[in-house]
């Protein structure tokens, strides 16, 4: 705990220094450090004075999936100061690293994201704080419909009925890529829970420099949706 925090303080502070420089040119978000959650909350507050608009999160933290309880003190804390959780690619579980040491990146890096996602709305978790936002980044949003049938089979299992706008309901957005099939992923996501990025300065299978630019150009959807996809819905969600 005392070494996580330090290297998260020293890198909020880092970035909030650069904020500075131009606070309406860059927008961040906090490093919390999850093993001390009395000093999470003092970097949520510090961040949010200094130009942070959200939360960072892997899809395991202190080897633990984030629907348990040990998180919603960060969940509530969150929604009070308006800062999203973002859930970005990668996980924070030693244990699982291990097992997929030495494949591509798949298990230990991606998977994770999208069982928080299932976990998060299986639990009804984003339904205990409803006015808290959820992004869920560099994971692409083909497994979207996917994962909501699941969801589906699941909820008919308990005898619940899942609405079909389950992700807007819950304020849940996922960022997409170009390569994702965005016509097939807007019919089950909704128009309003895609967001896309660049991942500039970053060389890897999620980084797409002209991402911008395709989607708006390649005729996959309509100009009304990539622009959603492009601005409203990213302003939203942050």
């Amino acid at each position: 705990p005392t070494a996580e925090y330090a290297i998260c303080k020293s890198y909020n502070r880092w970035l909030a220094d650069i904020w500075k420089s131009a606070p309406d040119r860059l927008k961040w978000v906090v490093m919390p450090p999850l093993l001390s959650l009395d000093k999470t909350m003092e970097e949520l507050e510090f961040a949010k004075a200094n130009g942070a608009v959200g939360v960072f999160l892997r899809g395991l933290e202190c080897e633990r999936r984030l629907d348990n309880p040990y998180f919603y003190p960060v969940y509530k804390k969150a929604e009070e100061l308006d800062l999203p959780m973002c859930f970005h690619s990668g996980n924070n579980s030693f244990n699982v690293r291990d097992i997929y040491a030495s494949e591509a990146g798949f298990g230990r890096s991606k998977l994770p994201v999208v069982s928080a996602f299932h976990s998060l709305l299986m639990n009804g978790v984003p339904a205990k704080f409803p006015k808290l936002r959820w992004g869920f980044v560099e994971v692409s949003a083909q497994w979207v419909p996917y994962a909501l049938n699941d969801l589906e089979i699941r909820f008919r299992r308990k005898g619940k009925r899942m609405s079909k706008t389950i992700m807007a309901d819950n304020n849940m957005f996922v960022a997409c890529q170009v390569t994702d099939d965005l016509a097939y992923v807007v019919e089950h996501a909704g128009e309003s829970q895609l967001v896309v990025g660049t991942d500039y300065g970053h060389s890897d299978t999620s980084t797409e420099i002209e991402a911008l630019r395709k989607i708006k150009a390649d005729g996959k959807i309509s100009a009304a949706v990539a622009d959603r996809i492009l601005d409203g819905n990213a302003r939203t969600l942050y």
